[in-house]
């Protein structure tokens, strides 16, 4: 028989999942405890309705993500710190004010948990790349100068 489900069942899948469970285990188990729906014409219509929506959802968050990586790609961010000699910095320069200043550059905010990089310790340029989305990244470039 085969049944949506209204919550997470251990062995049987995921709340929303369409998923096929012998008879006596739907009728005796999951429906007494409202733990599924019966996948009748109106329940079938309701969960088709939902994962239309579901894949619309994803496809927007995708094309956000592109849109932020094209934006990010290729940009030049300028962080201004004091160093002493030799080129190294008091301190570094970290996720996080890169973070800030490429959102202020561009417009739109970033994670700075999405940022693949490590503590800038010195001056000059370093390549720096952002996991926008699963799959989708983008490389840019962040120049340390004296402050």
């Amino acid at each position: 028989m085969k049944v949506i489900l209204q919550q997470d069942i251990k062995g049987s899948g995921k709340k929303g999942d369409l998923v096929e469970v012998s008879d006596g285990y739907a009728r005796n188990y999951l429906f007494p405890r409202k733990l599924a729906a019966p996948a009748d014409a109106a329940n079938m219509n309701e969960y088709k309705q939902k994962e239309a929506a579901k894949a619309f959802h994803k496809q927007q968050e995708l094309e956000a993500a592109q849109a932020l990586a094209g934006t990010l790609e290729g940009i030049t961010v300028k962080v201004g710190a004091k160093g002493g000699s030799g080129g190294r910095l008091f301190g570094s320069v970290t996720a996080k004010e890169v973070a800030e200043l490429a959102g202020k550059q561009i417009g739109v905010e970033v994670d700075k948990k999405k940022l693949q990089m490590d503590d800038i310790k010195a001056f000059g340029s370093y390549e720096v790349e952002a996991r926008v989305y699963p799959g989708i990244t983008a490389k840019f470039f962040v120049t340390v100068v004296e402050a």
